[in-house]
């Protein structure tokens, strides 16, 4: 139903013929249609000045290319993370297994089971990094829920008879609250050596706002699980707050850390993060320019598009998997500004959990609930 105001503008009070009223009617569509900019579905880009933007100050990027399908691994139970040995074999994490799946020339494989881990809603295995100093220690650090908390243990990739085994859990950092929901769970080593870890708010909405909280946060470690040197609170693994459920952390060539980040039913998230930096949950979601908060440089309204879980950016673009959304959103960078988001494969591959780049430049995807699930090859170049 139209509002009285433009049922008495645009059609007055006398009877019309039909051949009138529909061509007003349109008429009033299409301002409308000019008024709410292409409506609160698309995602929404931030330019420098803080408003609302198509493209970054330099002027819009060029659309990326759509990848191309290079291979499928099937036969993986949710998977949830990947990361590559320096022979290029990849190391898959099964989030309710507990398994960890090696997949090498197109096979697929067993490493083992990691130990702890208690599986339930969106809790159990779940990232996976590999020790910057790997050549040397071996180590495979994984973030994972246990019985009491989610936390983060190390083991060394040990090989015995010509195969790769699993050497004693030790956990390095442990206390990160866990629930049914909003686990976080990515962790990954930075161009700094530091572990970075992205947790989410365990339902306990007091939590990311606590900078002595480790709920809804991005937090630096040392490899041993200390707080890192220079972080923004001092002796504190904090590095920014204010997140909801930080599900992808990946950096620019530059070195600068972009997250992304569930909303709750609106305004899923691509920030880009700063030391002590405040991204507002649960005060805001999204861009609301507010003082005292950051604004995500890229915000979907509609979280049936996105869910963007795993992160990954080559060169200049990050790659984004959506989960609800089924899809992978491509999204050019500029320096510290986004340009418009470009979406590809919708609903052709499920939900999207994971992206990452391997050591042979391509883009794999894990998909989740496709019974079974499955790891995609995409090649970036066509």
């Amino acid at each position: 139903m139209l509002p009285r105001f433009f049922r008495r503008r645009f059609f007055g009070r006398r009877p019309l013929s039909r051949a009138v009223r529909v061509t007003a009617l349109a008429v009033v569509l299409l301002f409308l249609g000019a008024c709410t900019g292409g409506g609160p579905t698309s995602p929404v880009v931030q330019s420098g000045d803080g408003t609302s933007a198509g493209s970054g100050p330099a002027g819009p990027a060029a659309t990326p290319r759509e990848p191309t399908v290079a291979g499928r691994i099937d036969g993986l139970q949710l998977p949830w993370s990947t990361v590559y040995l320096p022979d290029g074999t990849a190391v898959v994490s099964e989030r309710d297994t507990a398994l960890l799946r090696t997949i090498k020339g197109g096979q697929l494989g067993t490493l083992g089971k990691v130990p702890g881990v208690v599986p339930g809603g969106e809790g159990g295995l779940l990232g996976l990094a590999l020790s910057p100093n790997f050549a040397a220690d071996r180590y495979l650090y994984a973030y994972f829920t246990a019985a009491a908390d989610n936390r983060i243990a190390r083991m060394r990739l040990e090989e015995r008879g010509g195969r790769l085994e699993l050497g004693t859990l030790q956990p390095v950092f442990t206390g990160i609250p866990k629930a049914g929901t909003h686990n976080g769970g990515r962790i990954r080593f930075g161009p700094d050596g530091f572990l970075y870890v992205g947790t989410g708010d365990s339902q306990r909405r007091e939590q990311p706002q606590d900078s002595k909280a480790l709920g809804g946060k991005i937090l630096r470690l040392t490899a041993d699980g200390r707080p890192a040197p220079g972080n923004p609170f001092g002796e504190n693994p904090v590095y920014s707050l204010g997140h909801r459920n930080v599900q992808g952390l990946a950096w620019d060539g530059a070195g600068r850390l972009w997250a992304s980040e569930f909303g709750p039913d609106v305004n899923d998230e691509l920030n880009l993060i700063v030391p002590g930096g405040n991204y507002g949950w649960p005060d805001v979601t999204g861009a609301p320019h507010r003082s005292g908060f950051l604004d995500a440089k890229v915000v979907w309204p509609s979280t049936a598009e996105s869910s963007p879980s795993g992160l990954e950016i080559v060169g200049s673009t990050a790659y984004l998997g959506a989960l609800r959304g089924q899809r992978l959103w491509v999204v050019p960078l500029r320096g510290e500004f986004a340009e418009e988001p470009v979406s590809y494969f919708t609903g052709k591959y499920g939900r999207v959990r994971n992206v990452s780049l391997a050591p042979d430049g391509r883009l794999w995807l894990l998909s989740n609930g496709q019974n079974p699930d499955f790891a995609l090859i995409l090649d970036l170049h066509g």
